[in-house]
């Protein structure tokens, strides 16, 4: 049996290259891979980097599914559905919205597929493919310790950072956030043995991003993980949440770990929006101001990440945000709009509401990314507008050479080079992104429906 894996793009543009911010390692794919039986011959294709070659044989092609590449998703099913090929998806966007993904897929797997891959693939050997594969519980990710199989990266051009993960899902419910509808706002996580095994498996790396929604949602875990790192010596960055400012002992280990720098969802600096988001947590102990204050005095890198959009904006607060940033000399800040992902309590209550402006804004032809699909206080277009403005007043090259002069950049030179490239490299995307079509432009086929056979 021959296995072909894909990971599609979010849209293509014809004579355009993909955007390179965008070309990570796809880790979920390399753990399908190592999910899959020994028997089974595979094929990677990563349509974000490569053409990929529908008519090469195969039995069978898996399709991680996310909201932004639903439509591109599609259109690569549909090519194998014309040469007879089976199709199954699975990822976030499945999870979300199972019923839709299966009008597309012969096969969907809902949530995760650490249980489930093994028998899908004997249940299609066998002829006998289900249309929905679900777990009735999480898989136990410490005692799987699956290690993913890397080697269907050989030869792709990702970005040089190796990805990992520690643990998989949050425990804050924020309402926009489709992590923690899909995992009901649990998380797993893997032991910091099998974790440091897996780095030591990766010859000639030295930098890491550790994937993980939230690295510290279980803190005296994380912390236990933290000391298991600093004998490797090796340098990481990862996602965390406001509170781990709160403990010192917390920040200490990361250092200590070699952790350079954290994304941090501020999302807004206006009280009512962070309420509004169930995300008040982010308010206590002084809330942003004295949490940008704790991480600089730590040393740490901080990528803050604002969404714009929300009941309680102004148009003033976008100012407000780039003056924090600057300030602050943060190292990188995201200025995007709050996107209402499927499923999501914050979608529901737009759609109960009559404010979102497409049902299903992934998949109308009208949608272009960067777009606001949705009306709250602010106009949609002022939201986009405003976002690309701050972005590149933000990242213009006086703000860049401002926020450079802070003790964490300009003290060592492989940072200094680090923020030097990530900041213009920002700057070069600030508007790149807008009105990105989702779907391959030059795709003038029909989208076929899924059969069941």
């Amino acid at each position: 049996m021959k296995l072909t894996l894909i990971h599609p793009c979010l849209g293509r543009i014809p004579g355009k290259n993909y955007i390179r911010s965008w070309q990570m390692e796809p880790l979920p794919i390399a753990q399908i891979a190592s999910l899959t039986p020994k028997d089974v011959e595979i094929e990677f294709w990563d349509d974000r980097m490569e053409e990929i070659p529908y008519d090469r044989v195969t039995d069978l092609v898996a399709i991680s599914i996310e909201t932004y590449t639903s439509k591109r998703a599609y259109q690569i099913a549909s090519e194998y559905r014309r040469r007879g090929v089976p199709v199954v998806m699975g990822g976030f966007h499945a999870t979300l919205m199972p019923e839709e993904v299966s009008e597309y897929a012969e096969a969907v797997v809902v949530g995760e597929a650490e249980i489930i891959w093994e028998k899908l693939i004997k249940d299609f050997k066998a002829g006998k493919m289900k249309k929905i594969y679900q777990s009735q519980e999480r898989p136990d990710i410490e005692k799987l310790n699956i290690i993913p199989d890397r080697s269907i990266f050989k030869d792709k051009n990702y970005l040089p950072i190796t990805l990992i993960e520690a643990n998989r899902g949050c425990t804050f419910s924020c309402d926009f956030c489709a992590i923690q509808t899909a995992f009901k706002a649990t998380q797993s996580r893997r032991s910091a043995e099998s974790i440091v095994t897996e780095i030591q498996s990766q010859k000639n790396t030295k930098f890491f991003f550790f994937v993980d929604d939230n690295m510290i949602s279980h803190v005296e875990e994380a912390k236990k993980l933290f000391k298991a790192l600093i004998p490797l010596k090796i340098k990481w960055v990862s996602q965390a949440s406001i509170n781990m400012t709160y403990d010192d002992e917390l920040m200490d280990l990361m250092k200590k770990s070699g952790c350079l720098g954290v994304l941090i969802g501020f999302e807004s600096l206006n009280a009512d929006n962070l309420k509004s988001m169930n995300k008040g947590f982010n308010l206590v102990k002084g809330g942003p101001i004295e949490a940008v204050k704790r991480l600089n005095e730590k040393g740490f890198l901080l990528y803050a990440t604002f969404v714009f959009g929300r009941e309680y904006d102004t148009l003033e607060s976008f100012q407000e945000v780039i003056d924090f940033g600057m300030k602050n000399k943060i190292f990188m800040l995201a200025f995007n709009h709050m996107t209402p992902f499927p499923a999501t309590p914050f979608y529901k209550k737009l759609k109960d509401d009559n404010k979102l402006l497409y049902d299903c804004w992934w998949l109308d032809d009208r949608y272009k990314y960067g777009e606001v699909p949705f009306k709250l206080n602010l106009d949609p277009l002022v939201i986009q507008e405003e976002c690309v403005k701050a972005r590149k007043n933000f990242y213009s090259i006086i703000n860049v050479f401002k926020r450079m002069f802070s003790k964490s950049v300009i003290t060592n030179f492989k940072i200094l080079k680090m923020y030097l490239f990530i900041n213009f490299l920002l700057r070069k995307e600030a508007a790149q992104r807008e009105r990105y079509p989702l779907g391959d432009l030059a795709y003038k086929g029909e989208i076929l429906k899924a059969t069941n056979k």
